[in-house]
């Protein structure tokens, strides 16, 4: 049986978009629904799986034929015939394993790309799941359950052809001794009851396993994340010591379940030994007692050789069944959970103008103001915090049922248009934007349109970047912007928001990381490249505060002031104080 961890080594095709399935609401909706679509694949994978088991079951058979006879009738044409039914079998082996096989991992690999798919899509929703799990676990459940899931395509054929072989060895025994054949049928049946209880301690450890490596993937991308703070404030010796911790928890869980597997490994190995001597030690005693003849022993001996692996398969799928169910029962925790909020089903007019209106939401305390259309509007908070909870609202991270107050997108509150036309006409570019692996254009444009690139990265003060390197726009990324520096990793962010050109676009500290020139340079850009669009700057930029056609001073949750900038300087010793340099 094809591993996860080999499956993860190879390269899907891309898959064509699924028909909508419905929500599955628990693990045995996801298993059925992998079954029903695969039935195709895997009724021919179980014809042809069924036709190697029965190939390896006829070879012994053959053997015992030929020995007996030859023993009667030694003429060469008999013996050509033999050659030639030994030829055909082993070919008949050979063919029917390599195109079965083929046929169920296509299945399998494909059926789990659709899960990993459909997972990092709920994971990837503008409005999240109702679901008490971290990005880092969502991954794992995308990835490790989503290929145990899949298993199950190849354990089920698995299953009825090691079902075919175990049968037509007990047909073929009970021919020649009825005691074989019940031996083998009463020995098989004592063999998975004893295994089915194993198994189910398997699949409870297994679900423990899962959920602690998720828990430990989701602790290693909060510490990514948060690491360059966590060294600010002297935090990053905890933070690894709570990694450690949870680490440790999923490290002694998988050997637990290791323990579990090698014992289960060992019993089942070893009662298929037991049941295999037991019908050599019968075959050889009916022999000697004259009850079968020479050729009838050869086959039985030679079945009790080849019954051990189809046994093994046989003993081993209710552990894979487990496995597999307990998986599907965590990617349905992702897939069947409902979203955080409902969005609506209109879009945002024509226009550009943006109003928050007595807003309460964590630091603001009603706030209020309004931007029109075209206008370059600067808010200048006091408080990152304040900031940091404006830029979460506009962007749609907190749902509008989530807050007192209302935000029109123009002119329509954002609770009644859908998450996708508000990401369409508003862009909220953060100030911690993220850099993927790849080249600079891809980052800038990651939907290949091409427009707006490059003067995009002429306002962003990018050009010094893109010239920096022979590759120019081509210049390969690494992930998080590794090789990059925070001011190049800043404008990069910039540049790819300023390339999206949207009706509405909402900066949050966009120029801290780069020097006073270049960030002179850039606001100035901004305001040229944005003229005629709504843009809104949160900032403590003196640079982006003058190239405002407007300041609105956020201080303790609520605008107090506002004004152009150098107004603002001249009338406000408190906004002097906070933004001047």
């Amino acid at each position: 049986m094809t591993t996860s961890d080999e499956r993860r080594s190879r390269t899907g095709s891309d898959i064509p978009d699924e028909p909508d399935e419905g929500r599955p609401r628990t693990g045995s909706d996801i298993l059925c629904t992998a079954l029903r679509r695969n039935a195709g694949p895997m009724t021919w994978g179980t014809i042809l799986m069924g036709m190697y088991q029965a190939g390896e079951t006829a070879f012994p058979i053959a053997l015992g034929l030929i020995v007996e006879n030859t023993l009667r009738d030694r003429s060469l044409g008999s013996l050509g015939l033999s050659i030639a039914a030994l030829a055909v079998i082993i070919t008949t082996v050979s063919l029917s394993w390599r195109f079965g096989m083929r046929i169920l991992q296509k299945a399998n690999t494909t059926e789990a790309h659709r899960w990993r798919v459909r997972v990092a899509a709920c994971g990837l929703q503008p409005v999240a799941r109702d679901v008490d799990l971290k990005s880092g676990e969502i991954l794992t459940i995308a990835t490790e359950d989503a290929d145990q899931t899949a298993d199950i395509i190849e354990v089920v054929p698995l299953l009825i052809s090691s079902l075919v072989a175990v049968l037509i060895t007990a047909v073929a025994l009970g021919l020649a001794s009825v005691r074989l054949g019940l031996l083998v049928i009463v020995g098989t049946t004592a063999i998975l009851s004893i295994l089915s209880v194993m198994s189910k301690r398997i699949g409870a450890g297994t679900r423990e396993q899962q959920a602690r490596v998720a828990r430990a993937a989701a602790k290693v991308a909060d510490l990514i994340t948060g690491l360059r703070p966590l060294h600010g404030f002297g935090g990053n010796h905890a933070a690894f010591r709570s990694y450690r911790r949870v680490s440790t928890e999923a490290r002694n869980q998988a050997i637990t379940v290791a323990g579990v597997n090698g014992m289960y490994a060992g019993i089942a190995l070893a009662l298929n030994a037991i049941l295999a001597a037991a019908v050599t030690l019968t075959a050889g005693w009916l022999a000697f007692d004259g009850q079968i003849n020479i050729g009838q022993l050869v086959m039985a001996v030679g079945l009790a050789q080849f019954i051990m692996e189809p046994l093994r398969q046989f003993s081993e799928m209710p552990k894979y069944v487990m496995i597999a169910r307990a998986s599907a029962e965590r990617m349905a925790l992702v897939l069947a959970a409902p979203p955080v909020t409902t969005p609506g089903p209109e879009r945002p007019s024509a226009g550009g103008d943006l109003e928050v209106d007595s807003v309460r939401c964590g630091s603001l305390r009603g706030l209020k103001f309004h931007v029109s259309a075209g206008e370059f509007v600067a808010i200048a908070a006091y408080r990152q915090r304040a900031a940091a909870d404006l830029a979460s609202i506009l962007a749609v991270n907190v749902p509008p049922d989530a807050y007192e107050g209302v935000v029109r997108v123009s002119g329509v509150e954002m609770k009644d248009l859908s998450i996708e036309a508000v990401r369409e006409h508003m862009l909220v570019n953060p100030y911690d934007g993220e850099i993927f692996a790849g080249t600079l254009r891809a980052n800038i444009d990651p939907a290949g349109t091409g427009r707006m690139v490059s003067e995009a990265v002429e306002a962003s003060m990018l050009t010094d970047v893109v010239s920096l390197h022979r590759e120019g726009l081509d210049y390969g990324v690494r992930d998080r912007g590794a090789n990059l520096s925070g001011g190049q990793r800043q404008r990069l962010s910039l540049a790819r928001a300023l390339a999206a050109d949207t009706e509405i676009l909402v900066l949050h500290d966009p120029t801290t990381a780069v020097d006073a020139v270049t960030e002179q340079l850039i606001a100035r850009n901004i305001a040229e490249l944005r003229r005629d669009r709504t843009t809104i700057v949160i900032t403590s930029s003196p640079a982006l505060l003058d190239a405002a056609d407007r300041v609105l001073v956020l201080d303790d949750g609520v605008i107090t002031a506002e004004g152009t900038h150098r107004t603002l300087l001249a009338t406000d010793e408190t906004y002097r104080l906070a933004v001047a340099r």
